[in-house]
């Protein structure tokens, strides 16, 4: 039987042997413990009350945020300050990566605000949505869809600063919670509502409109990867406009595609190509058809 210090070696060994996939002597990384537990307490700003183990009072709602804020502020300044020095030459002083970090960390906290009202618009989506939700507060503390757009929309803000790996840590974190991939790159406007979430996948440079309701098991991806880095920075996710509903198991891919605004995509489609304003996507178990709402009998009323 082998004893410990030989399977040590073999590990040790293994380090030498695969470097790519170790991380030392390097810069110290953001802590994906710390980053879960701040998107936590991220929430816990985002809807004071419903992700709380206990009740707050009107009459302590400014203390509990302020000294909540107190936290965040100095776990999140230490982890974005972590991504700077990730991403920055060896030679930029510390004391110019602190003062960034401190900078880039208020800043996002006081987008927080504006955050909120965007996240009251998905909320009403979802409750106007679903016949079944009893109540906004049953979608609050129960919707994994919730979760999931309240940390991309978070982490959305901390990509659009640049701020390296904290908005993926945080978006695969919800990911791993909801079942629902929002990648943070990914533009996504107000009254959004994705009902049963599992397994839709929404790719960074998608942007989607106001009032959009997608379904479960919906992917807004990219034609193709096999052009791997060379890719980066280049639009590889469709644009899906206002109004448009997507039906489950849709597919629709291309960073050149539209979908028209008003639009209506059936279940289990294959898109690659624009969708002109107002049309009605369907699979018929045989073939793709696109018709024009306006069309006599086009206008189906889809229901799940």
């Amino acid at each position: 039987m082998e004893t410990v210090t030989q399977l040590t070696n073999q590990l040790v060994a293994s380090y030498a042997k695969l470097g790519g996939i170790n991380h030392l002597d390097g810069k110290n990384l953001p802590s994906k413990r710390a980053v879960t537990a701040i998107a936590q307490d991220l929430l816990r700003l985002l809807f004071p009350g419903f992700f709380d183990e206990k009740l707050i009072h009107s009459s302590e709602i400014k203390v509990e945020t302020a000294a909540l804020l107190d936290a965040i502020l100095d776990k999140l300044e230490d982890e974005i300050r972590k991504s700077l020095e990730y991403q920055r030459p060896a030679d930029l002083a510390k004391k110019d990566i602190s003062t960034e970090a401190h900078k880039l960390t208020v800043e996002f906290l006081g987008s927080l605000p504006r955050i909120r009202e965007i996240l009251q618009t998905d909320v009403e989506a979802a409750f106007n949505g679903d016949p079944a939700a009893a109540s906004k507060e049953e979608i609050i503390v129960s919707y994994p869809f919730v979760e999931a757009i309240s940390v991309q929309r978070l982490a959305h803000e901390l990509y659009l600063k640049n701020v390296a790996l904290i908005p993926r840590i945080m978006s695969e974190w919800a990911h791993s919670r909801t079942g629902m991939d929002l990648h943070p790159g990914a533009k996504i406007g107000s009254h959004f509502f994705v009902d049963h979430c599992t397994g839709t996948v929404v790719g960074e440079t998608a942007i989607i409109g106001n009032h959009v309701k997608m379904y479960h098991g919906t992917t807004l991806g990219a034609k193709s990867t096999a052009g791997g880095q060379q890719l980066k920075g280049v639009k590889r996710h469709p644009t899906i406009e206002d109004h448009v509903t997507i039906y489950p198991g849709a597919t629709i891919l291309g960073g050149e595609t539209i979908i028209g605004a008003g639009s209506t995509i059936g279940g289990n489609v294959f898109i690659m190509d624009s969708v002109q304003p107002n049309s009605l996507v369907i699979y018929d178990g045989l073939d793709m058809r696109v018709l024009s709402k306006a069309d006599k009998g086009a206008a189906l009323d889809f229901q799940i």
